[in-house]
């Protein structure tokens, strides 16, 4: 059988929605085929269209004089005579695309003319409502109208759902899935003692007002939000973002709804009495990167930062891929270059001029802490005082007549003329500089005056003393934040996405192929973050459930998270994903009660084990028959081994921190000008989300994580050997099992199995299995003979990191389960989430 052939057999199996008795749809049947082979040539784009025929809408042209479709006889069709035409001069698609038609695709064309060619539009345009419930044939142990829907499907694919998940294996996942740690041994014991019917939705409540979750959910959206410590570019000049982050962290916590939690981030500014957290929020807009590199020009770089803002506002709120519309209409979606610059109009009114790379330009918000604010004030009084005490100093001993320079010394008549224009200057008014130059001219020329040299002393004090205001300023954070100028930039299409190429001026707007601003609506960044969250439109709901799906599931429900458009996939639960989407809206933007629908599905409690018919009919798992599993990100991998060591220190915000990393990396790829200074005590083991980010260089302990440079919302999962460099040899892990091994040779001073039990329900949850122990404690028994072979490999295993060991433990033994701690963490179970 043709490739082709079979692979589009699979897919019509695959989605079991298109019955050879029924009438194909266009949206789910018709729609992707067209993409697919025509809008390169016919599409949205009307510069790359050719033969004045367009397939991507509806028109007389289409089903007129041309025939190119004739409703109820594909025989008739000039779109199947082409698609079926011997001639390589007159077949379509024309062979130097490298494309054709399946023979089912051929066949769903046919049956859909014949049928009456009914025209319809891309399933995520259409309105959102909310789907019927199947009710006949659904077993009675479903949980919810979730589990409903996915049940109807497997039914309908001959399928049957996976027991529930073991209570350990579950707790593990869940825990992981809504805090990013896994749960203690004093949490698994609970719940595993607990037998009452609700046992396991109290567990998850409780995930949900933990601190921790804020933190493990604002990772995916820091990776939306392109988050970062520093401006990127060559220059990559440090920013005091984290405020914005830990804004973040906190809105989630407190479970801000969606709605508001997108309007504050898009527009908090432009609201009525906008508070100090609402203006904050706004950050997310000024997260882009900021080049400072020389010879940049200014106005293109300005150009180059409200595209970014643009591009990530239509792939976080509405998936869509609008990069391409810089530039001309997009080749496969309903968006034009005018929707795009319409768009770009919203955010075209910042008073950022693009000019230098301050990676804390203005507008911006100071958020000092209680500290800075008593030492800013401290310092602020010694100003005072110095300026004061000078003032009164020049006034005591050289007074000033009237309109004339004082003249402080007799040797006035051969001072410099610009020391003499610095004296003329009142003391409080005179900058750093300048008490600099005359404190240097006074220590130089009047050295052996003792009088003299008092007042250099008053100068040198008042320069000291805005040393001090200027440090303590420079330590504190300032935000980066969104506002608009009085004026409202003009807005133009530009030619081929050049700055300096404007085409026709255009007005604020959304996307002509969704529903409109409201007549009310406010015209700036209000009106748009209102848009996005209204009722009417259809993407923004579907599209943040889906993302939330991905998170727990490790696959969106559409697996192209970033692309809704017709080149995305369509969703495999359609109506699933619909039923989520107006759940969302109509209990009010929820994000907590959202995730523990989710979680608490029958759907989500599936054991992740697999047949390998199933395997065979869904490798990715995406009917939802059996349970999520996949590797856990990398940061994820590194809480979970402080966590399970002990070392793990929970303090929520602030500062980012610099835990190990390799020495030179940062130097390398800053040519030197950037050195990496490493912290030391507890920042080396905050949460792995507080680490700072540089952004031309990410943290090197993490892989299979977006670069920060540009918007990323979809995660990335691989398996690669160089990960296992980092997971066996990076000082963090090979500490964390130094740890480890020390809690559980305390714990058990004498007993092997018990200490194999400690170690594998730390990391795993669960007790080991009777053959498991056996071979841990063989292999702890040749650990043992390598190191007292080796003494002084031992010591040096011990020596890695820098939290102390006790001195009391045998290094010998100590090494020895160390290293047998090492390799449960690295087990395909610790690298997993079952």
């Amino acid at each position: 059988m043709d490739c082709r052939l079979l692979l589009a057999t699979i897919a019509v199996v695959f989605v079991g929605e298109r019955a050879n008795g029924g009438d194909p749809d266009f949206a789910r049947d018709v729609l992707p085929i067209l993409s697919d082979n025509c809008f390169l040539c016919h599409g949205p784009d009307a510069k790359s269209r050719e033969g004045e025929l367009r397939l991507d809408l509806r028109s007389d042209e289409l089903f007129g004089a041309r025939k190119i479709i004739t409703a109820g006889q594909s025989a008739d069709s000039v779109l199947i005579e082409r698609i079926l035409s011997p001639d390589p001069d007159l077949v379509m698609p024309p062979p130097h695309t490298k494309k054709s038609l399946t023979p089912q695709q051929v066949d769903l064309l046919r049956r859909w003319i014949d049928s009456g060619a009914a025209w319809g539009q891309h399933w995520a345009y259409e309105p959102l409502d909310r789907p019927t419930i199947p009710q006949a044939g659904v077993r009675e142990s479903r949980r919810s109208d979730l589990d409903a829907l996915i049940q109807a499907r497997l039914e309908r694919e001959g399928l049957r759902p996976a027991q529930e998940a073991d209570r350990a294996r579950l707790l593990r996942r869940v825990t992981l899935d809504l805090t990013g740690l896994p749960p203690t041994p004093a949490e698994t014991s609970e719940f595993l003692e607990d037998p009452a019917p609700d046992a396991y939705e109290r567990v998850v409540d409780r995930l949900l007002a933990s601190p921790r979750f804020g933190e493990r959910m604002v990772w995916d959206w820091l990776d939306a939000a392109r988050y970062a410590d520093s401006n990127g570019y060559q220059g990559d000049g440090e920013r005091t973002m984290w405020p914005w982050r830990d804004w973040a962290v906190g809105a989630l916590n407190s479970n801000l709804p969606f709605d508001e939690f997108t309007i504050w981030q898009l527009a908090g500014d432009l609201l009525p009495d906008a508070t100090l957290e609402q203006r904050v929020a706004t950050g997310f807009c000024r997260n882009h990167m900021i080049n400072g590199e020389g010879g940049r020009i200014a106005a293109e770089n300005r150009v180059d930062y409200v595209m970014d803002m643009t591009e990530t506002a239509a792939t976080v709120w509405l998936g869509a891929t609008f990069n391409c519309c810089r530039c001309h209409d997009h080749k496969f979606d309903p968006f034009t270059q005018r929707d795009y610059y319409q768009l770009f109009a919203f955010f075209n009114s910042t008073p950022v001029d693009g000019g230098g790379g301050n990676p804390q330009t203005p507008p911006v918000v100071e958020l000092p802490s209680d500290e800075q604010t008593r030492r800013r004030h401290e310092a602020g009084q010694q100003l005072a005082e110095r300026q004061t005490d000078l003032a009164r100093y020049e006034q005591e001993k050289f007074p000033r007549d009237a309109g004339q320079t004082a003249d402080l010394s007799p040797a006035a008549v051969e001072r410099p003329e610009e020391i003499r224009k610095l004296l003329a200057i009142e003391p409080a008014k005179r900058n750093r500089n300048q008490l600099d130059q005359l404190a240097k001219h006074w220590r130089e020329t009047l050295k052996d005056n003792p009088a003299e040299a008092a007042y250099a002393e008053r100068v040198e004090a008042l320069r000291n003393a805005i040393d001090r205001r200027d440090g303590v300023d420079r330590e504190i954070p300032r935000v980066m934040i969104m506002a608009d100028l009085p004026q409202p930039r003009e807005t133009f299409r530009l030619s081929k996405g050049l700055y300096d190429k404007p085409l026709d001026q255009v007005g604020i707007g959304v996307p002509s192929n969704l529903p409109q601003l409201a007549t009310n609506a406010p015209r700036n960044r209000l009106g748009l973050a209102r848009w996005l969250v209204a009722d009417d439109n259809p993407l923004t709901a579907r599209v943040t459930v889906n993302r939330f799906w991905q998170q727990f599931f490790g696959v969106g429900l559409v697996k192209t998270a970033e692309d809704f458009g017709v080149q995305g996939e369509r969703p495999v639960h359609p109506e699933l994903l619909d039923w989520l989407a107006v759940e969302f809206r109509q209990t009010g933007w929820d994000v907590k009660r959202l995730c523990r629908t989710i979680v608490t599905s029958a759907a989500y409690r599936q054991s992740s084990r697999v047949t390998p018919e199933l395997h065979e009919r869904d490798p990715e798992n995406r009917l939802l028959a059996r349970g999520p599993r996949q590797r856990l990100p990398s940061w994820m991998l590194r809480d979970q081994a402080l966590a399970a060591s002990g070392l793990l220190v929970e303090n929520v915000g602030g500062a980012p921190v610099r835990p190990y990393q390799p020495a030179g990396v940062w130097e390398e790829a800053t040519f030197g000008n950037k050195r990496y200074q490493q912290d030391h005590g507890d920042k080396l083991y905050r949460r792995s989300v507080y680490t700072f980010w540089r952004r031309i260089i990410g943290p090197t302990m993490f892989f299979d994580t977006a670069a920060r440079q540009t918007c990323s919302v979809k995660q990335t999962r691989t398996n690669t050997p160089l990960q296992a460099l980092v997971t066996l040899n990076e000082v963090t892990f090979v500490e964390a099992g130094r740890a480890l091994a020390e809690r559980v040779l305390r714990e058990a001073p004498t007993d092997t199995d018990a200490r194999v039990r400690a170690m594998f329900q730390r990391i795993l949850c669960r007790p080991p299995e009777p053959q498991e122990t056996a071979v841990l404690a063989a292999a702890v028994a040749r650990l043992r003979h390598q190191f007292a072979a080796d003494p002084a490999a031992a010591a040096k295993f011990l020596a890695v990191g820098e939290s102390p060991r006790d001195p009391e433990i045998d290094p010998v033994e100590h090494a020895a389960w160390g290293a047998l701690a090492g390799a449960i963490f690295n087990l395909d179970e610790a690298l997993s989430k079952e």
